[in-house]
Parts: structure tokens; sequence; C-alpha cells
């Protein structure tokens, strides 16, 4: 571990501030007038009292709005005096691209060289003595003694530092393996800083940006090749920013070292403090495009700060902070290609709607717009952003065995609909399949195509997707008849009709599939309710009775008829398929029987029972019997009984 201190006391401020006063008047007086020397003793004389922490009174009882900038200050140099020097030459309109760095590099030499031009300061060379001093001490803008002018801070910063603290942890944490080219602010590394005995205010962070690996697959060697910036975050907002794509900005080229300065990170003692390292990496990489991408390190190498007492300690980051807790202070990141990491998934999604029956009307008129599907497309979070033009939906039609005709695709679908992130689209058929025959107790697959031509999908973000249909009028059964199913199925792979889902790299990146329950369509809505069940085996355990009990109402415009076909139940254990007997039967209510089909009518109801009997015979076997009651006119019902073991 390396550490150094210094405390700055008023004493040696006044002895080093006479030395300056003295070193200016006696050469000055051979080259510049009285009043020049005056406005150049001036300025020093408000940098001494800054100093010192007393204040000096100005000409006319005024005081100066900008803060002293105490001189030399040249090339190289770093911390909050150059900060404060960026930040008046940026007010002042030059421009200073990478921003108030704390690091007196070229770019801050040809700021202050243009503003001594256009201010009449000589030699115009880029050096800030004590005459550039004075004079940009002469530009400052007066206020009136007690009005005071207030400086924003940086989030997470502070100027009131109390007790001799120390870093005593700092913890560093991989946020992101893979960088894509042309990624803006990457995040990929967190350091988490806590200090004890009190706090501390980080003031500059030293870093090394260089190539990876013992045999790496890069084909650009130089930093500045390859990265934009790198920044430093704090609680979402950039404090810091190193232009990486400036050779002459680097404190070592051959090593890629480069330094943050004046951050003015303050660290309350007992609060961790997140700090994040981000990356802008250039849009082509040379060697990105192999198997494991271009590899890269970067290391903290020290980071400075002060106590209360305005003690400075540098932390070495190869040994002092793996002493603080770390386990390694480098991390190492592959810059890839872009577009290898483009994916998108359709996902189930829990807000789908159950089994139900739909309402469709007994004329030619169109129903209602009916919801019947919601699944989720989800866009990786190491994707880059993707857009959505083609999508395609799929219908299967069902005819119920007790239908008398053949029906179409197109006697009951209106219309269907898919919305994505608020943008509704209608579909069109796909095939020539619409028009087909479907016979009773069949069904048939038919497709829809939906343009949505350009639909944006951003990265890491999940977007519910809804499939809503309007149907067609039974046309008093000319069209279908009750009892018609209908089940929807997205496939973004399906052969001849892939998801046109678009990457950097390539199309058809969404992957995955989801289905709809199943619904029923008829002209009145039954309300199933009081779903009960109760298992009834004999002494000697070779059969048994699995019963339900149920309330169907009709509650609607129309009838409810109500036959076994209409009950979706499953049997398991043993031989259930073969050896069961089902029956349907009413205990009460309003209801009326023909054929085996019971009817109520509209704003009656009644109670019935299902029976599932397993009788005693050569086919039946040794095991657990349940019954699982799916759905009963539609309508969901999902209650399975409980387990009755039988024995021959």
């Amino acid at each position: 571990m390396t550490k150094s201190t210094t405390v700055v006391s008023k004493a040696f401020v006044a002895i080093v501030a006479a030395a300056m006063v003295f070193s200016l008047v006696a050469p000055a007086a051979k080259a510049a007038t009285a009043e020049e020397l005056q406005a150049q003793i001036t300025a020093l004389m408000a940098q001494i009292s800054a100093l010192s922490g007393t204040t000096a009174p100005a000409a006319g009882a005024m005081m100066s709005s900008c803060a002293a900038i105490p001189a030399p200050l040249t090339m190289n140099a770093s911390g909050a005096n150059v900060t404060a020097l960026q930040n008046f030459l940026i007010k002042a309109g030059q421009s200073i691209p990478a921003g108030a760095t704390g690091f007196f590099g070229g770019q801050t030499k040809s700021a202050l060289a243009a503003w001594q031009t256009a201010n009449g300061v000589s030699p115009a060379a880029g050096y800030y003595g004590p005459v550039t001093a004075a004079a940009i001490a002469a530009k400052c803008v007066p206020t009136t003694p007690g009005t005071g002018t207030t400086t924003p801070t940086t989030p997470g910063t502070s100027a009131d530092l109390q007790g001799e603290g120390e870093l005593t942890a700092f913890e560093i944490n991989d946020e992101e393996d893979e960088v894509s080219e042309g990624a803006e602010d990457e995040v990929i590394a967190t350091y988490t800083l806590e200090a004890e005995d009190g706090d501390i205010e980080i003031d500059r962070m030293d870093f090394t940006l260089e190539v990876g690996g013992a045999a790496p697959a890069n084909e650009e060697l130089d930093p500045w090749d390859v990265f934009e910036a790198v920044s430093v975050w704090v609680d979402g907002k950039k404090v810091g920013e190193f232009d990486a794509s400036d050779e002459d900005e680097y404190l070592n080229e051959d090593t890629g070292t480069f330094r943050f300065s004046g951050l003015g990170l303050v660290l309350p003692e007992d609060e961790e403090v997140e700090v994040s390292l981000a990356v802008t990496v250039m849009s082509s990489v040379d060697g990105s495009d192999v198997a494991n991408g271009a590899d890269w390190d970067i290391t903290v190498d020290e980071v400075r700060y002060f106590d209360a007492d305005g003690v400075a300690t540098d932390e070495d980051g190869g040994t002092a902070i793996d002493d603080l807790g770390t386990s390694a202070a480098t991390i190492t990141f592959d810059i890839v290609v872009e577009g290898r990491d483009d994916d998108a998934t359709i996902e189930s999604n829990t807000t789908s709607p159950d089994a139900a029956t739909l309402k469709v009307e007994e004329d030619s008129s169109e129903s209602e717009e009916l919801s019947v599907h919601v699944f989720d497309i989800e866009v990786d979070e190491d994707s880059s952003d993707l857009v959505l033009d083609d999508a395609y939906v799929w219908v299967t039609v069902g005819n119920p065995a007790s239908a008398s005709t053949s029906i179409t695709a197109e006697d009951v679908i209106a219309d269907i609909m898919l919305t994505i992130d608020g943008q509704t689209e209608t579909g069109d058929e796909v095939g020539s399949n619409h028009s087909t025959a479907i016979a009773a107790g069949a069904s048939l697959r038919v497709g829809f195509l939906f343009e949505f031509d350009g639909l944006d999908l951003e990265a890491g973000e999940t977007y519910e997707a809804e499939v809503a249909m309007t149907f067609e009028g039974q046309d008093d059964f000319a069209n279908f008849q009750n009892g018609v199913t209908i089940e929807t199925d997205v496939n973004a792979q399906e052969l001849g009709a892939k998801w046109q889902v678009e990457g950097l790299d390539n199309d058809f990146v969404l992957t995955g599939n989801d289905s709809s329950e199943e619904h029923t369509l008829a002209t009145v809505v039954p309300v199933i309710s009081n779903v009960t069940s109760e298992v009834d085996r004999n002494e000697a355990g070779d059969a048994g009775t699995i019963s339900f009990e149920f309330n169907v109402e009709a509650d609607g415009e129309d009838d409810v008829t109500l036959a076994l076909g209409n009950i979706v139940r499953t049997l398991t254990g043993g031989t259930a398929t073969t050896s069961a007997v089902t029956s349907l039967s009413k205990v009460s209510g309003d209801a009326t029987v023909a054929g085996g089909v019971w009817t109520i009518q509209d704003g009656d109801d009644a109670t019935f029972v299902l029976d599932v009997t397993f009788t005693a015979s050569s086919s039946l076997q040794n095991g657990t019997y349940r019954v699982a009651l799916d759905s009963i006119l539609g309508v969901e019902v999902d209650q399975t009984s409980a387990g009755m073991s039988l024995t021959k």
C-alpha cells in the first residue's frame, strides 16, 4: 500500500504568497505599467485571501463572484484549480471537448491560448501564470457584499466533511462481460466504496485501459483506436468523462493510463457509495467478429481522497484495493461485433384470458371485439434495439361433432387484431384455406399476417401483445352453430411465415411460441358456479364413483343446452379411459331433457351431477384414479377430484 499525506497551513500559504508577490513585482516593474502591475498585485492578494481563509476588501466595497484560481498551471497539472480554470474557459465561450475533467491537457492548453489571444494577454501560449490570473480576475462580475453565488454541486458530493475518515472498503463488481461495437455509456464495472472514522472526499481515480489476455484476438491494440470515451457515474448521473479517443490526453500512452480529477465524491462515514465505470466504443473494431470478441482489461491503479483535515491519501489499486477486500482490481470484457447478441423470445403471459364462452349474435351482426390471447415479447438485455415488420397469428377453428353442417373459417372470423406496444394492426389472410370446409367434429388452422412496418423494440424491455377478434353472426345457424371453438397460437419461426424482427446483423431474431386457451362461441354465455367433487368407493375397493356437482345459469338472451359433449374432463390412473362410464343427471332446478340434452331457459338455473363410475372388470388395473373437470360449456373450471385407489 502506497500512501502520501499533505496538510495545508495558513502560515505556509502566507509565506508562499509573499514570495509570489515579490517575484512578480521585481521583473514586472521593467515591462509593465504601474496600472498593469497594480492589477496583477490586486489579483494575487485575492488569491492569498482565498487560500488563507480571510476576506480581502475590493475597491468600492465590492466582491468578485469568481473564485480565485491560483497560478501557475501548466500541461499535466490536475486538481480542483484546473477544474475551476476549465469551467471559466467554457463559460467564456471556449471549447474543451472533454469538459471540465480536472486534467490540464492539450485541449485545455488550446482553449486557454485562444482566450489569451481574444483578451490581449501576451504571450498567448496556453500557460496560466500571474498575468493571465490577473486578466481573468478582472473579467469577474462583481456582486454586492453578502449576496454571494451558489455553485451547483455534483449529485452525491458535499463540501462538509467530518472526522478523520479512511477508505476501508473498495469492492469491484463485474457488470458486463460483453460490450457491442458502437455501445454508448455501457457500464462495465461498479465500485462500492465505504469510509469509517469520518467522511472522505474522492478527488481523483487513475485507470489503465489495455489489451487483455495472453493471446488476444484484438487487431486494434491502442485504446484510442477503440474507445470514444470512459465515464464515471454516481446515482445514474455522469460525474466525469475522459476523452479516450485522444492519444495526447493519456497520462501514459505506452500503458493506456488516464485520470479522472476533481471528482469531489463524498463518502459519508459508514455509508456505501456505488461508482460505475462505463465505456463508449467506436462503431467498428477490428477483431470483434471472432468467437470471443476483442479482449480488453481496465484496471483501477490509484484512488486519492481527502479527510476533513485536508489530509490526502493515495490508495494504490494493485495492492491496497486488494487489501481492502477486493478479489481483483482488473475488470476484463470483450468487445463483440454489432448484432451478435440480438435476441428476443415469445413468452406466456399470466393475464391471458382463461377458456371461456364468447358471445356471438344470432343474426348477421358481428360480435363485439373480444380479447382471446395475451403473450409477451421479451428483448434480451444484451441485444441491440430491434425492429418488428411482419407478425403472424394462427387460429384453429373447430366445428363441434353435434353440428349439422360444415363451416369455413370465413363463416366464423370477421376480423382479428394484434396490438403490440400500443400499435394495433388488423390481420390479412395467409394462404387459401380460409374458405376450406370444416366438417362436423373436425378443425382447421388458418393464418393471418400483421404488417407493423418498423415497430421499435428496445433492448431489455418486455412488450405485451394482445390478440382480439370479432366474429360473424350465426345468421340463424346458416353460418355456424353454438359450440364452435377457436384457439390462437403464435410461432416466431413458423416455416414460411417467420416473424420478421430485424437486429443489426440479420432478420428473424425472434424465437419461441405460445397458445391461447380454447374458447367456445355461443349466442348465450352460461354462468357456472358451486363446483364440488366427492369420491365414493365400494367396500371391496374394486369399484367406485367420482362425482362433480355444479350449477348452470342461463344469463343471456337465449336458452342454454347442456350435454355430456359440452363437459371437458380428463381421466387418469390405470385403465381409466376404458373402464369408466360417465353419466349426467339433474339434481335440482329448472331444466328439461330430450335425447340426453338438457335445456335451461333464459333466466333459469339448475344443478347437475356428473358421475364417472369405475366398475370391477378384467380390464381394471390396480392404481389411483382421478378425474379433472376442465371446462363446462366452454367455461374453464380446472378442478381435480381426490384420488380413488382401486384393486382387482
